[in-house]
């Protein structure tokens, strides 16, 4: 038996904030191969996902948001936002399940924002994401004023490059 217990939240936390990327996993699933994999992940809100869609027919994912507010982005293929949902314990829904080939991103809209993430596996990191090409690079000078802009965005606006 397992159990995901408050001291084991701290340390995902701590890693998080520690973290150059800002956010930290911790994987219940025995290893990439397993059929499902199973992973707390805790973001800090200047943590950067870049949107992405998972491209293989089977590849869904579900989120169950267990601490903090998580900004949820859906987009159409141009990059325009499709829709926007708060995710968390304090908000009127903490689920979602994300089907294949949905461009996706998320946000922490609290620090220490804490998830639980089921998707289909095995895990391959080759195909695993198609990224935007719509949208700033992990560690761009963009990336932050991105993660800015889809706070603030409405649906159907649309990044513009900084030129």
């Amino acid at each position: 038996m397992k159990v995901f217990d408050q001291s084991e939240l701290a340390n995902l936390n701590q890693a998080a904030a520690e973290s150059p990327r800002r956010r930290s996993n911790l994987n219940w699933h025995k290893d990439y191969t397993a059929a499902v994999q199973r992973l707390f992940i805790s973001m800090q809100p200047d943590s950067y996902v870049r949107p992405h869609k998972h491209v293989e027919a089977n590849k869904w994912e579900c989120f169950v948001v267990l601490q903090g507010t998580l900004l949820f982005v859906t987009y159409k293929p141009d990059g325009s936002i499709l829709d926007k949902i708060c995710l968390g314990p304090e908000q009127t829904a903490s689920v979602v399940e994300i089907p294949p080939g949905v461009w996706h991103s998320t946000v922490a809209l609290q620090a220490n924002t804490t998830f639980f993430e089921i998707k289909e596996g095995p895990y391959t990191p080759i195909n695993d994401k198609g990224f935007a090409s719509w949208a700033p690079e992990e560690g761009s000078p963009e990336a932050q004023d991105y993660i800015q802009w889809l706070i603030d965005a409405k649906v159907t606006e649309c990044w513009s490059r900084a030129d």
